[in-house]
């Protein structure tokens, strides 16, 4: 098996480097960042190091089928077509010039955004679970909890000539700019319903898989419904098979290279958030509101990454992460930092959501919120 090496440096701030992976690996890793191979002129910030074979003796399991030690080091565990994958994660060493070690052929690297995050915040740069948008020179900001309609508004607004920046994670240094990873776009289907642009866009063999499972979902959501012997099973199962109903997609599929800016300037910030009610209404946001809220929601999308942790620290209760220790603090602070000073506010909406509706919400607060200051 042929392997090499490859670079990624995102936003010139976070420098990765693959060591020994085989071209599938080296796939993954740039899926995962979400950018394309490049040079560093610079030693990486972040190294993956691919090998054959990790920790050839048996392990201590702590979360069977999770992660093991040895005497040396901590391993995650990954199932794949009936053999496990190990990697080698050196959480007391995370920050720069850490260095994760991976079995080849994994199916993708343990956590690898979040320790990315991690040594942006050692930059002094804010990652933020967001949406970003040019519109009209303006650059927008959405964010909120999980599924609370960033993607919803970006379906939106590019209709109607919005430029993606980024969705899922924004980046935000001291300078006042967004910074997107082009990383690809999970559209389910009740949201690709509403862009059929998109959805025409798409291979056939994409459109044949969404409607497969669509057509699944709702058989077993019919059946859960109707009751009898089979309704207690498929009731359990209807939701795990309703989340298989989505397209991923990279952004310049969907949008085109004109579509989108790696960077734009903080103009405005909008919370959006579901709520019950069937209207979706504009709200004012208070000072410092919405940097409170997310510091709850990035705390949340680390959450992952500390199951893990803890089941290190049980592991070698001697040794610890100073930089995961302080993390929820530093965010703290740079969520002051960066969003208490820029215009925002907040829209509340059902879910699902009219995503033609939602994105002129969001887009109509962000103006307001920009006049009133």
């Amino acid at each position: 098996m042929a392997v090499s090496g490859a670079d990624f440096d995102l936003h010139g701030i976070v420098g990765v480097r693959v060591v020994d992976g085989a071209p599938t690996d080296i796939a993954v890793v740039s899926r995962q960042l979400g950018h394309p191979e490049t040079t560093l002129d610079r030693e990486p910030d972040l190294t993956v190091r691919f090998v054959d074979r990790l920790a050839p003796s048996p392990l201590t399991l702590v979360g069977v089928g999770e992660s093991g030690y040895d005497d040396d080091s901590f391993y995650l565990l990954q199932a794949k077509g009936g053999s496990t994958r190990r990697t080698k994660l050196p959480f007391d060493r995370l920050g720069q010039g850490a260095e994760i070690v991976c079995e080849r052929d994994i199916p993708a690297v343990p956590h690898l955004l979040a320790v990315v995050n991690l040594v942006l915040l050692t930059r002094e740069v804010l990652p933020l679970h967001a949406t970003a948008l040019e519109v009209d020179g303006d650059g927008i900001l959405v964010t909120g909890w999980s599924k609370g309609g960033k993607t919803e508004t970006l379906l939106a607004a590019t209709r109607h000539g919005a430029r993606y920046v980024g969705d899922e994670w924004v980046h935000l240094p001291p300078d006042g700019r967004m910074l997107g990873l082009p990383e690809p776009i999970r559209l389910w289907a009740w949201q690709l319903a509403q862009r059929p642009d998109l959805l025409a866009s798409r291979t056939p063999a994409e459109r044949r898989r969404l409607r497969m499972w669509s057509t699944v979902s709702r058989v077993a959501d019919s059946v859960a419904d109707h009751g009898g012997r089979a309704a207690g099973p498929v009731r359990r199962v209807a939701p795990a098979l309703g989340r298989q109903a989505y397209l991923q997609v990279p952004p310049v599929d969907l949008f085109g290279a004109d579509g989108i800016v790696p960077s734009a300037r903080l103009d405005a910030v909008v919370l959006v958030l579901s709520h019950e009610a069937p209207a979706t209404v504009i709200h004012h946001a208070e000072p410092g509101e919405i940097a409170r809220r997310m510091a709850a929601s990035l705390a949340e999308e680390r959450a992952p990454l500390m199951v893990h942790y803890r089941q290190f620290r049980y592991a070698f209760p001697d040794r610890s992460s100073p930089l995961l220790e302080s993390a929820g603090d530093l965010e703290s602070r740079l969520l002051a930092e960066r969003l208490d000073h820029v215009p925002s506010a907040k829209v509340t909406h059902p879910h699902p959501c009219d995503v033609h509706e939602l994105g002129r919400a969001v887009l109509d607060a962000a103006r307001r919120a920009r006049t009133a200051n």
